[in-house]
């Protein structure tokens, strides 16, 4: 058979028609020219490339409502506290004021409720119904992206749909850094920490995943169908380089879960580390000198991990550049309390917590721990109040000469001591806090279980100070605490 040429589409699609028809595959010479143009990619990325823009298009929209949102809550509070201070009706007593209170309650109605697996799947954390709601949207937008005014005919029809995808996903991986970083500027501008943005770190991963296997499945499919595959595997280096990236990718998500996560937390983020770099160094090597504007995707997420590494190094040599006092208090064989006295770090939301690591229990290991305190209660220094588990926290209560200190009451200054001395500690932070200021209230019920009283204390303590210098709209205060013991209250 004669070969014939690709035949050219209807006007104005700017592809021409791989007919395989027109091609003896039988013949190695034929096969490698069908090949070539079934893989002929110079208008199908331009098409990709729009399509991954429109991904960030959405995904800037959708932070842009975010932040507007949190500027106008955090508004709506500042002026409930003043109207309260200055004895006038508070802008919830409006008309505008109750529409806005009733849109946000039915929101909160809808968004909260949340399935609490049994303890049988303890590895199944269910986010909240909301979470759920913004994932389903996110995967429904990712997937349009890929299927819309995605059907060209021809053998091309899978190397479409596989170079779509592939863009998708590495249009994805700047979004997944920004997630995943503790300095990040969705952060910033949504007032979310970096732990509530954690969630959505896993989870666009996982669309990465999804759609690199729709990449490797639909370009495979289509060499497979017209008996190409072995020629493309034998004669391409993006298949073995595309294989590698997808081993590493499969396993960044799979490590991710709940058992490998839990197992040595310290490990995991090592190789999950490490994992990510091979990742996106077998990335760089896969991605064809045709991939148009591809290493931009690749190139930024570097340039936002390499920002977030600076600003986190150059906070922890600040905050620990002063040696201060450590002091380190076994409470009922169960519970550390741990005072620094003398830190740089002086101011901190309540509710906040630190990366906390004493070198002398437990090298490398860095333990988030709220801050029990605030800044005008006792004197200034961070409180810390650890539950014993496993590694870090259980070295605090284990080690010699600690699990047998007394708990010796200065009853002059109402503070404890330990026998067994202090220890140098540092501190990366401080991260999160409340999302919203609970002084602009009228109600406001806190509900803590064991060592989650640091959270609602250091609220407490924010509170009762402020009412002493201020008149806030807070008129009624309930704390709710679940313990074991009695002797915990001390």
């Amino acid at each position: 058979m004669d070969m014939a040429t690709a035949m050219p589409m209807p006007a104005g699609s700017g592809l021409m028609l791989v007919d395989p028809n027109q091609f003896d595959l039988s013949n190695a010479t034929q096969a490698a020219e069908f090949l070539g143009e079934m893989l002929d990619d110079r208008i199908l990325q331009h098409d990709a490339q729009r399509f991954s823009r429109y991904f960030w298009y959405g995904m800037v929209a959708f932070i842009g409502v975010v932040a507007a949102y949190n500027l106008l809550w955090r508004g709506s509070l500042i002026l409930s506290k003043r109207a309260a201070a200055a004895n006038r009706l508070k802008p919830t007593g409006t008309v505008p004021g109750r529409l806005v209170t009733a849109i946000r309650n039915l929101y909160r109605a809808t968004t909260y409720p949340q399935i609490t697996p049994s303890r049988a799947q303890f590895w199944i954390q269910m986010p909240p119904l909301g979470t759920l709601i913004l994932l389903l949207g996110y995967l429904g937008f990712v997937l349009a992206l890929e299927f819309i005014n995605n059907d060209v005919p021809g053998a091309q029809y899978w190397t479409s749909r596989g170079i779509r995808a592939g863009w998708l996903a590495i249009a994805q991986i700047p979004l997944l850094i920004l997630l995943a970083g503790k300095n990040n500027l969705i952060g910033l501008v949504t007032g979310l920490s970096y732990e509530r943005l954690n969630i959505l770190h896993r989870w666009v991963s996982r669309s990465v995943l999804l759609m690199a296997i729709l990449h490797v499945g639909y370009q495979n499919v289509g060499w497979s169908k017209y008996e190409v595959a072995s020629l493309e595997w034998s004669t391409d280096i993006c298949p073995p380089t595309g294989l590698a990236a997808f081993a590493l990718l499969l396993w960044l998500n799979i490590s991710t879960l709940a058992p490998f996560r839990n197992f040595c937390y310290e490990f995991f983020v090592f190789q999950h580390l490490l994992t990510f770099f091979g990742f996106i160094i077998a990335i760089m090597y896969h991605l064809p000198s045709t991939a148009l504007e591809t290493r931009t995707y690749i190139w930024v997420p570097i340039a936002l991990y390499l920002f977030d590494r600076l600003v986190r190094t150059a906070r922890l040599v600040w905050n620990n550049s002063r040696s201060g006092s450590t002091t380190v208090v076994p409470i009922d064989c169960e519970v550390t309390k741990i005072r620094v006295r003398g830190s740089r770090v002086r101011k901190w939301a309540p509710g906040s917590f630190v990366l906390l690591s004493m070198p002398h229990y437990g090298v490398a290991q860095s333990h988030p721990a709220t801050i029990a305190s605030t800044r005008e209660s006792h004197e200034g220094d961070l409180v810390f109040l650890l539950r014993a588990r496993n590694g870090f926290t259980k070295n605090l209560l284990s080690s010699p000469g600690m699990s047998s200190t007394s708990l010796v009451a200065d009853s002059e200054k109402g503070k404890a001591q330990s026998l067994g001395g202090s220890h140098r500690a540092f501190i990366d932070g401080p991260y999160g806090g409340m999302q919203g200021d609970f002084a602009a209230f009228d109600t406001v019920l806190l509900v803590a279980g064991s060592t989650g009283i640091t959270f609602a204390l250091s609220i407490l303590l924010d509170l009762a100070a402020r009412a002493g210098k201020q008149k806030l709209p807070l008129r009624r205060l309930e704390l709710v605490w679940a313990v074991k013991r009695s002797r915990h209250l001390t």
